[in-house]
């Protein structure tokens, strides 16, 4: 039995994945500019990292459980932790300017506490545990 009745999109509807898809797509532009010897480093593991974010709502979207998908959303939450420091890194390297830096590092962390949210909100569900 899935948590939602249409697991296959349902998950478009939530506000933590919308967020983190917007995140997604504003690493890989910002990744473009990154020095081509980082392609297989900081940027790779960047919009892995960032895309890890979204990928894991969905997954643990359609898992079938309370605990399941709350153990996706742990994921996720530590998938933005790493994106975090690689924007701190990337900046750090100027890789990227600081104002923009600031921005995405934001968006992170509005990420992270909207997962932190969620995570609250479910744990009460878990049947038996």
């Amino acid at each position: 039995m899935f948590i939602w009745e249409d697991p296959i999109q349902l998950y478009q509807k939530l506000g933590v994945w919308e967020k983190s898809h917007r995140l997604t797509l504003a690493v890989y532009e910002l990744t473009l500019s990154f020095p081509k010897e980082e392609l297989f480093g900081i940027t790779s593991q960047l919009r892995r990292s960032a895309a890890s974010v979204g990928l894991n709502i969905v997954e643990g979207n359609a898992r079938g459980s309370t605990k399941e998908y709350i153990r996706f959303l742990i994921m996720a939450r530590a998938s933005c932790q790493e994106a975090h420091y690689l924007i701190f890194l990337s900046r750090d390297l100027n890789y990227v300017k600081p104002e923009k830096a600031n921005q995405i590092l934001s968006q992170i962390e509005e990420i992270g506490r909207m997962l932190n949210a969620l995570i609250s909100a479910l744990k009460p569900k878990i049947k038996n545990g």
